[in-house]
């Protein structure tokens, strides 16, 4: 072990979000101190991974207001130099290969993820395969043997949701391994475009649209999906949930709003609870873009999230009654207080402090604090064992929506935690949610 990291904790057992790392070096003897990394801030050198051949560590650090990659030497001397940013997006993750996890790159994502390689034979293999293989998908690299002379491969793109290869690069052979969601081997998936979305304040958002395959593109049903997090981003790619209903006839926009991960401090801002406002606005504002550009039937309008997508879209009913014709909540947060007092038991309650904060915002955020305000029928999805958002906050919102005399519906899966990870489950979900959306279009709205 070269690098070890401890998390500083107040006198009651809370932690503050500071982690100190020291290092040992390669040689060994005494740990040295690396530096502190304040999760909350952001502020200091975040290290992921070591080089032992080069002799130092990979790390995030801010850079003009972005997440970019750094290296810090492991000698003693803690230099430090840029390895790579973007001048528009934050870096992402590594890629490592191989049992030694060698790191050979990273990615960032502007319309698209890319990859910017450190390996030059790897880069232009990645290059050389794309090309090779049938719509030039997105290629990656999942493993190798030690000489790393035989490659586990992925290749994927928005239509497809992925394949396995193995590729004996001595014998020039590649074979495939595993189909992902096979099932959909024989269905024609929809092509994922990506648009700007103009906010009311002249902004545009990046978004990512999806259309039935052979639609007009005009006057379709339509649903405005906003992704969890908030500190989270959707990619291009394929999406399972957004699949189905594009298959379903529906009409997909995914707005990366402000308040999304991976464009910077100032499009994260103070975060989606804190600027709450801004973020749901640019929610609201990617379904007015859809009706005025001629996409969505302003009468067969809808907005499904899950998680912080899920509080956005009931929180959008909340600031724009009427617009959506139903809203569709998955393991949804609820109300920030409650939110809050969740973490209030645990280690991270200081953490849930600063990232949902105090003051009016924290009532006039929450769609159960304004349950009223919501003039279309509501729907929600809830594991009984979520650990990230509790289901009582599914199950208040359900009793103050039928307390206004809303229509809701609350469907609690036993057992299961955020993610719903159960394909039998998720069926249901899926096909629930359809036969509601649908049913709302056609309904009246309640008085």
């Amino acid at each position: 072990m070269r690098i070890t990291g401890a998390t500083r904790f107040t006198g009651d057992y809370v932690a503050t979000g500071i982690t100190s790392y020291r290092y040992r070096r390669k040689t060994g003897g005494e740990w040295q101190a690396l530096g502190d990394y304040d999760s909350r801030s952001g502020d200091g050198f975040n290290p992921v991974a070591v080089d032992p051949d080069l002799d130092r560590a990979y790390g995030y650090r801010r850079k003009d207001g972005r997440i970019a990659l750094f290296a810090r030497a492991l000698d003693g001397s803690n230099r430090e130099e840029l390895v790579f940013a973007h001048p528009e997006v934050d870096v992402g993750d590594l890629i490592r290969i191989g049992r030694k996890r060698r790191v050979v790159g990273v990615t960032y994502t502007t319309d698209v993820t890319a990859a910017q390689y450190f390996d030059a034979g790897l880069s232009r293999l990645r290059d050389s395969l794309s090309h090779a293989l049938p719509g030039e998908p997105a290629i990656g690299f999942a493993g190798a043997s030690d000489d790393e002379q035989r490659l586990l491969v992925t290749a994927s793109s928005d239509v497809d949701p992925g394949t396995l290869f193995l590729l004996d690069r001595g014998a020039k052979k590649l074979q495939p391994l595993l189909r992902l969601y096979p099932g959909l081997a024989d269905k024609k998936l929809a092509n994922v475009r990506h648009v700007f979305v103009t906010a009311g304040d002249g902004t545009r958002v990046p978004a990512y649209l999806t259309l039935p395959v052979g639609s007009t593109g005009k006057g379709l049903p339509a649903l405005v999906m906003p992704h969890g997090g908030p500190s989270a981003r959707d990619e291009w790619g394929f999406d399972w949930l957004a699949q189905y209903f594009v298959h379903q006839g529906f009409a997909v926009l995914q707005p990366n709003y402000r308040g999304s991960a991976g464009y910077g401090d100032a499009w994260l801002r103070e975060n989606g609870f804190k600027s709450w406002r801004t973020a749901i606005g640019d929610v609201v504002d990617s379904g007015r873009w859809l009706v005025a550009e001629g996409i969505a039937d302003p009468d067969r309008l809808a907005i499904f999230g899950w998680s912080y997508g899920g509080y956005a879209a009931l929180q959008s009913g909340v600031v724009a009654p009427g617009l959506f014709k139903a809203i569709v909540a998955v393991a949804p947060v609820t109300d920030f207080a409650t939110l809050k007092a969740q973490y209030a038991r645990s280690t991270a309650a200081r953490l849930a402090r600063f990232e949902i904060g105090s003051g009016p915002h924290v009532d006039q955020g929450s769609p159960y604090r304004n349950a009223g305000a919501i003039t279309v029928p509501v729907q929600l999805f809830h594991g009984t064992l979520d650990q990230n958002v509790d289901v009582v906050q599914s199950r208040m919102m359900a009793d103050a929506l039928k307390d206004k005399g809303r229509p809701a519906e609350l469907h609690l899966y036993p057992g299961l935690a955020h993610a719903l990870a159960d394909g039998a489950v998720r069926a249901d979900m899926l096909t629930r949610s359809e036969a509601f959306i649908r049913a709302a279009f056609k309904a009246p709205p309640p008085r």
